[in-house]
């Protein structure tokens, strides 16, 4: 029997929608996308109807809606949470309990109220949220069985959690409970080096090769007891997420030497080292965890998820290791994987319904690419409403060819095409790109394009045939989420002794090639990488290729397409406002090509920087 499953996550941060129909996917979207407020906690009324319109689905069809987590069992934490803080938690426990009772206990009517009915069940099902997290990664991985780790700050009350699958069965095993949580460590540091939570872990991440981990030794004394099989407990009296709306307090500044770093002020030698620390507690922690569970499962295959997940350069150590024979990672690891892994749930062990047996080496993700599309008939109808000067190329290697002479003479170029990406990353459907080869892409692209912070590397889409020529990797990573070493060969040495930290500083290191792709190499001679395959990015490999073809090199630099604190864009209208925002050069919506210096000024007067939270 066919089964049609609608999938939500919302209301904590990324919310998100999911359709399913037989076990695989239709759609996926995150609701900040449609909105363009970025990582948009609301119900995500846009992104579900995206998702029932690209199914051509009615909502009374629906077999039934499920949402990611369980209000209930979050309540409980809540309260029991704010029994133990006392009369210190008062204004978390009202802003959290609010929430819930204000929200999450009132899903139907959310439901009924966006899209007029609540499916055959006629009623909303409730997942818990890390097996939400574990299904995600599981059922759409090309593996029959596998263990499952899933990590993150907190579901209802696990933070970490252990399991496997097997066929069409999830079940998980074990878990460490609120409020010990690498996550919520992780989120404790990313908020004293002075970066937005849920947000700017990935800054702390990309920061720490710029310091020395001084601090390790006193992490491991005084916030963190690690045991040999991955487990841990923190010492709870240095945070304050307990009891307040901030994640560390005075106890914590005082261990660290001052007061946390406000934002926007200069990043200085302290919060490299701190990041560079809690970065190499968290790599230790995830490979202690990895072999316990290849340990107790025996399984060869691991699949992973929850939004540790997403820390690739501890994603890259993990591989590397060789601890399970093959990984896999949901590319929307965070609560937007959520909704998928709901759905997926419902349908598997809701209705009982089987699993496809995976095709070898093939996921059913389908390379990420579950958003809206949008035609050449749809590109041409906005620039011509607009009137705005543009060039039609419907030959497809004429169009590449131009597109790869304009990034080979240094020009920076949008792309869009396709389906939009689910998840955190750009992969060529919604990227920004530039030449890898030249020195002052990274520079160029932070201040000029992105409008973030210089030190933040940029991540390489390469070739799949040609990865290992330029990285030591020997596995595809097709959602950028693997960091992995440049390939001694191709580095060039580079002078550190004049580094001594601080913004002016890292400059210097910065503009420093480390590489004959020096654009992709961060400053410990890593790339984040995506490979790129024919089979699931035609056109992002054609436009690689031909690059290649021009130039000798099999890859180019890829960033989402937004500029700090924006979501990715969606529809053309986004796209070509970030582009008049930003200092690109040439714009690609499918067929179209859109030259910045041919564009009229624009009458979009709003400042990125005040129409955006900077995160």
């Amino acid at each position: 029997m066919s089964r049609l499953i609608l999938g939500i996550s919302a209301f904590y941060h990324d919310s998100a929608a999911a359709l399913v129909r037989d076990g695989q996917i239709v759609a996926a979207a995150q609701e900040e996308r449609f909105s363009r407020k970025k990582h948009d906690p609301r119900f995500p009324v846009n992104a579900i109807n995206y998702c029932l319109e690209e199914g051509f689905v009615d909502a009374s069809e629906l077999d039934a809606v499920i949402f990611y987590d369980n209000p209930v069992a979050t309540f409980d934490r809540v309260v029991e949470n704010a029994l133990a803080a006392g009369a210190s938690g008062r204004a978390q426990f009202v802003q959290a309990a609010g929430q819930i009772l204000g929200d999450k206990l009132w899903l139907d009517e959310h439901v009924r109220g966006a899209i007029g009915s609540l499916g055959r069940e006629g009623r909303v099902l409730f997942s818990e949220h890390h097996m939400a997290h574990a299904a995600s990664a599981f059922y759409p991985s090309p593996f029959e069985r596998a263990a499952i780790l899933t990590i993150d700050g907190v579901g209802e009350w696990a933070t970490t959690s252990l399991g496997s699958g097997d066929g069409s069965t999830v079940r998980l095993f074990s878990e460490i409970n609120y409020p010990h949580s690498l996550g919520l460590l992780y989120s404790a540091f990313t908020y004293f080096c002075g970066f937005k939570v849920n947000s700017g872990e990935y800054k702390l991440m990309g920061l720490a090769p710029y310091g020395e981990p001084r601090y390790y030794d006193t992490i491991r004394r005084a916030l963190i007891d690690v045991r040999d099989d991955g487990s841990y407990r923190l010492d709870t009296a240095f945070f304050a997420y307990l009891d307040s709306m901030q994640m560390t307090g005075e106890k914590f500044a005082a261990l660290f030497g001052g007061a946390a770093r406000q934002p926007e002020t200069p990043i200085t030698r302290r919060e490299m080292d701190l990041a560079a620390s809690v970065q190499k507690l968290t790599e230790e922690i995830m490979l202690k965890t990895a072999r316990h569970l290849r340990e107790i499962t025996g399984e060869s295959k691991l699949v992973m998820a929850g939004g540790v997940a997403l820390n690739c350069v501890a994603n890259g150590k993990l591989v590397a290791e060789g601890i399970f024979d093959e990984v896999w990672i949901q590319p929307a690891a965070g609560d937007a994987g959520g909704a998928l892994g709901a759905a997926l749930l419902a349908n598997h062990m809701y209705f009982d319904q089987p699993r496809t047996a995976p095709i070898r080496g093939r996921d059913a993700q389908q390379g990420g690419l579950l958003g809206p599309a949008y035609s050449s008939s749809e590109v041409l109808a906005f620039v011509e409403r607009n009137a705005l000067p543009y060039q039609q190329v419907r030959e497809r290697d004429v169009r590449l060819a131009t597109v790869a002479a304009a990034l080979a003479d240094g020009k920076i170029v949008g792309w869009f095409s396709g389906r939009m990406e689910f998840g955190p990353r750009s992969l060529g459907a919604r990227s920004i790109l530039g030449d890898p080869r030249n020195p002052a892409t990274q520079a160029l692209m932070n201040l000029k394009i992105k409008y973030r912070e210089s030190f933040r590397p940029f991540a390489p889409s390469v070739l799949r045939e040609r990865c290992a020529d330029y990285f030591e990797l020997d596995t595809s990573s097709p959602y950028m989420l693997l960091v992995a070493p440049v390939r001694k060969e191709r580095r060039l040495p580079m002078d550190r002794a004049r580094f001594d930290g601080g913004d002016d500083d890292m400059m210097g290191v910065i503009n420093q090639p480390r590489s004959d792709v020096p654009a992709i190499t961060h400053v410990d001679y890593s790339a984040r990488v995506q490979t790129v395959d024919a089979s699931t990015s035609p056109e992002f490999h054609a436009l690689i290729r031909e690059f290649e073809r021009q130039t000798g090199c099999p890859m180019l630099v890829n960033t989402s397409f937004n500029v700090r604190g924006e979501p990715i864009v969606c529809s053309p209208q986004d796209a070509y406002r970030c582009f008049m925002r930003t200092e690109m050069d040439l714009l690609v919506m499918e067929d179209v090509l859109l030259w910045r210096k041919d564009q009229p000024e624009t009458q979009d007067k709003e400042d990125w920087r005040t129409t955006y939270e900077l995160d």
